[in-house]
């Protein structure tokens, strides 16, 4: 059996040096480790391509730009080669965004990018979508130092078709204006060009956009008015006046895109043939008072009833020629008089004046007011014929949209294949990539889920409403809380949420 070592005054001396050693050891790697960042440092810094070394004790890349003065808005991407510390030797790229406009299936969309080509910009979005949208780079104007300046195609010729010809640009390094300006190309102020891709082949296309006016007729639908004759029986009707459509012919200022009518809008509109009402009688029906009453007085009152009927018709035939006459609606002592007297200046006044809505003021003819419905439905029927273009923000977009918009937007930030497989599944877990898209108990709204909502106003007022500025917010906030989508992801794994 071992015998338990004796303590002694030099082994407790000895233990106390080894524990003076280590303690010595930690702190010196940990200062060590502290000076590796906090000590000077050389840093290439590369702003939009042009690189600097510059000298710094910054421990991170946003305290070494404010060193240096670059301003850094809100869509630019900063990443550095150490990630989250500075290093010695580490490389700090900036990439400045401007906004140019892209076109999803049609929709035009402001997008911020880093690209430096169309080219470039448009592979983006062909990286993370197999089954891309339909996406065009709109050049709005090509003088314009920042989207007119943008190179086409950094690697090869560009096919460039306008007025219906197609020709071969072989030097695409270089901005649409000299491209077009080489083809003798003279662009109007409203002509359109856009790039886009056909397979390995750029398109710049010119699209010429002329206005003009169209002339059409349009059929003005007639109203029906009813009116109650207790001459009929109950539940039985006759028509007392056909009813006939009118006309009028409007005039459009029509936008033409290469020939072809896209928007339009109703200049002017002129009724050309008065629609004639249409008239129905019915027959009343009798209260279990009247039909009492009737029975008693049949007989004895037959004579006097017709009288007061003849007198009725005496009276309609006045008023029907008083076309105009407000103090027809006082006529009469009984309700049958009066309905009948309305009749009379009905056929006779309204329907020389279709849609009159001066008639509206007799309130107790509902005939009358058929022709109040018969001048809103000539407005309807000039409506209808009015497209809109969709505006650029306030984007309500589809989820097909939404993720389109999304993989440019992702790619150019350097998050391609399992990090935009990532987002996708964070985005659906968390929104379903729906805009309007709001918990109920927490209040995170949109397609990111923020919380609050309003963090999003740093990139648009219209948070609320536009699919872009939430997926904007949403890839700068992953950039900055977790670095990538995949980081994210695994996060939301891991609590249920990110």
């Amino acid at each position: 059996m071992a015998m338990a070592r004796r303590w002694t005054p030099q082994r407790f001396v000895t233990l106390r040096r080894i524990r003076v050693i280590a303690c010595i050891a930690a702190t010196s790697i940990a200062l060590a480790g502290s000076f590796a960042f906090t000590a000077r440092k050389s840093v290439a810094l590369n702003i939009n391509g042009q690189t600097t070394q510059v000298t710094t004790y910054a421990m991170t890349a946003t305290r070494l730009l404010e060193e240096q003065g670059v301003d850094i808005k809100t869509h630019d991407i900063v990443t550095t080669s150490s990630g989250d510390q500075l290093a010695n030797h580490a490389v700090v790229t900036v990439q400045s965004a401007y906004q140019t406009t892209i076109n999803i299936d049609g929709t035009s969309v402001p997008f911020w990018t880093v690209a430096t080509s169309a080219d470039q910009l448009l592979g983006f979005f062909e990286e993370n979508q197999n089954n891309a949208a339909k996406i065009t780079v709109d050049i709005d104007n090509v003088y314009n130092q920042l989207t007119g300046g943008l190179v086409i195609n950094q690697d090869g010729p560009v096919t460039v078709i306008a007025d219906g010809k197609t020709s071969v640009a072989p030097n695409g390094k270089l901005p649409a204006a000299s491209i077009l300006d080489s083809k003798g190309i003279v662009l109007n102020k409203e002509d359109r060009v856009s790039v886009e891709k056909d397979g390995d082949t750029t398109i710049l296309r010119v699209r010429r956009v002329t206005h003009g006016e169209e002339t059409r007729t349009a059929v003005v639908p007639y109203s029906t008015q009813t009116i109650i004759d207790s001459n009929l029986p109950e539940g039985q009707s006759e028509i007392r006046q056909q009813g006939v459509n009118g006309e009028k012919t409007q005039v459009y200022n029509v936008t033409y895109v290469d020939g072809v009518a896209e928007s339009e809008t109703l200049k002017s509109e002129t009724v050309t043939t008065m629609a004639i009402d249409q008239i129905i009688a019915v027959g009343a029906a009798k209260s279990d008072t009247d039909k009492g009453s009737d029975k008693k007085s049949d007989s004895a009152d037959n004579g006097k009833a017709d009288s007061g009927f003849n007198n009725q018709h005496e009276s309609s035939g006045n008023n029907a020629n008083n076309t105009g006459d407000k103090n027809n609606s006082s006529s009469g002592n009984n309700t049958n008089t009066d309905t009948n007297n309305n009749a009379g200046n009905t056929g006779g006044n309204n329907s020389g004046n279709s849609g009159n809505t001066g008639n509206s003021g007799n309130t107790g003819n509902s005939g009358n007011t058929g022709g109040g419905t018969n001048n809103n439905s000539g407005s309807s029927g000039s409506d209808s014929g009015t497209t809109t273009t969709p505006s650029g923000r306030l984007w309500h977009a589809t989820v097909a949209q939404a993720q389109a918009y999304a993989a440019g937007a992702a790619a150019q930030r350097g998050w391609t294949g399992n990090d935009w497989d990532c987002l996708v599944k964070l985005w659906t877990r968390e929104s379903s990539w729906l805009w309007y898209a709001e918990n109920a108990s927490s209040g995170a709204y949109g397609i990111p889920q923020s919380l609050p909502a309003d963090k999003m106003a740093a990139f648009g007022a219209n948070y609320r409403d536009d699919a872009a500025v939430q997926i904007d917010w949403g890839l700068w906030y992953i950039a900055q809380a977790y670095g990538s989508p995949s980081k994210a992801w695994q996060h939301s794994e891991q609590v249920g949420w990110y």
